[in-house]
C-alpha cells in the first residue's frame, strides 16, 4: 500500500469521490478544498502515479486519473501505521487516550458500543 502524505490524501479523496477525472477537473474539484496552484496539484498527481496510488491515462491532449487503490484499504493501512507508531499497534491504549481528551455525544457513545459488540469474537 503506498504511503500517502496529508496533501496527497486531499487529492485522493477527490478522485475516490468521482473518478476518472482529468487534470483540469481535479484542479477544479480542489479549488474550494485547498489553496493550491494548479502546478502544485499537477505535482501531487505525478507523485501519486509514481507511488502507484493513481493510474494515468492519456486520451488525445488530456490526462485522466483514477485510483488504483481503494479508500478503505488506504485508510486501514494508515490506521495500522498510526497505531504502530504511537501505540505499539494496540487499539485499547489509543481509545483510552482519545476518550480522555474528547467529549462524545450520547449518539457517538452508542455507535461505539454497537461497533464493539459487532467485533466480539
Amino acid at each position: 500500500m503506498p504511503k500517502i502524505s496529508d496533501a496527497e490524501w486531499v487529492v485522493m479523496k477527490a478522485l475516490w469521490e468521482k473518478a476518472p477525472l482529468t487534470t483540469n477537473q481535479v484542479v477544479q474539484a480542489l479549488a474550494s478544498k485547498a489553496p493550491w496552484k494548479p502546478k502544485t496539484i499537477h505535482t501531487l498527481l505525478a507523485r501519486l502515479v509514481e507511488k502507484g496510488a493513481l493510474v494515468c491515462d492519456r486520451t488525445e491532449r488530456e490526462y485522466s486519473f483514477r485510483p488504483s487503490v481503494e479508500a478503505k484499504d488506504c485508510l486501514r493501512a494508515a490506521t495500522r501505521s498510526f497505531l504502530s507508531r504511537f501505540f505499539d499497534g494496540e487499539v485499547a491504549p489509543f481509545l483510552a487516550c482519545f476518550l480522555k481528551n474528547e467529549k462524545l455525544s450520547s449518539e457517538e457513545i452508542e455507535q461505539l458500543k454497537r461497533i464493539l459488540e459487532d467485533n466480539q469474537p
